[in-house]
């Protein structure tokens, strides 16, 4: 064989071996201006964040384009394209429910983890489902096979408050802080940890009873869990699934100015929902003006954070 033959052989050997990582985000129904705009920045966050990643290709539905009809054909051009040597994340953003079984909610009709179930299993590619509705552990049985990983805002179906786990997933995403192992990459048993305890502690802070408790699965057992240990063997895929690398990230690392946006956002975030929970005791007028307020300065800053 010849040198440039050789390199040939090696050069296509590494395209065989060469992963890509495909991420499909999906913003649901609000049901309220205060969601539908939350669910939509959240999405758009998302979608600024991985734009960045090395070899991903990135996805995203958000309002009325995420419809069953448009989810089931990304789902089956991912199958179509993904090998087995690659990645795959999907992103629920939104309102879950649970009755018989687990459904989120999107416009026209909803699409039930009975729907994604069949769709998942024709990728090929290493999975991670990111579940961050209310209700979302309600999938996790309908959904586990060994070595997908599934990550849930609430522990089973009857957690129905509306969440704010994804606030703190995304935050996990673009903190270094959050990539505990110092190898330059957010792994998905990172990310969900991250996320756990800051919503943990925004229920302390607030001395509210908390109204979601994420878990998370990888076994394929059905039963997301809290704690990882050597006895329930769950975490260990989880923490070697990388979900984002630093580097993607440097836009917003290194950016003062993004950086005080983020915060904006957070603070206006938290403080939408406290109004809600103190919505009881305001007279209606006092919770519009305040509601509205806090609303415009939010849709302000997500738009100078999609500049």
């Amino acid at each position: 064989m010849t040198v440039r033959s050789l390199t040939v052989a090696v050069l296509l050997s590494a395209a065989a071996l060469h992963a890509d990582t495909y991420y499909l985000t999906v913003a649901g129904l609000g049901g309220e201006q205060e969601y539908e705009q939350r669910f939509a920045g959240w999405a758009s966050d998302l979608q600024k964040l991985l734009a960045n990643e090395p070899s991903a290709k990135v996805e995203t539905l958000s309002g009325k384009d995420a419809t069953k009809v448009n989810i089931e054909a990304k789902l089956k051009a991912i199958a179509a394209a993904a090998k087995p040597t690659d990645n795959f994340v999907l992103m629920l953003i939104g309102h879950g429910s649970f009755d018989l079984g687990y459904k989120f909610n999107i416009p026209g009709p909803d699409i039930s983890a009975q729907d994604l179930g069949p769709l998942l299993d024709k990728i090929q590619a290493q999975q991670t489902i990111i579940a961050m509705t209310s209700a979302s552990g309600g999938l996790i049985k309908e959904l586990a096979k060994p070595k997908r990983i599934i990550v849930a805002a609430t522990k089973n179906g009857t957690e129905k408050t509306a969440t704010i786990y994804a606030r703190y997933f995304i935050e996990g995403l673009r903190d270094p802080a959050a990539d505990t192992d110092k190898n330059d990459a957010i792994s998905a048993l990172e990310a969900y940890k991250y996320a756990e305890q800051k919503t943990a502690k925004f229920f302390e802070t607030q001395k509210r009873l908390a109204t979601e408790h994420a878990v998370l699965e990888d076994t394929g057992k059905g039963e997301g869990v809290k704690v990882f240990n050597a006895e329930n063997g769950e975490g260990i895929i989880a923490n070697r699934f990388n979900l984002l690398h630093l580097g993607a990230v440097a836009t917003y690392v290194n950016n003062p100015e993004k950086q005080k946006l983020l915060k904006d956002k957070e603070d206006l975030e938290a403080s939408i929902d406290e109004l809600k929970y103190k919505k009881a005791s305001m007279s209606v007028q006092e919770y519009r003006t305040q509601l509205q307020k806090y609303l415009l300065d939010l849709a302000k800053t997500q738009e100078a954070l999609d500049k």
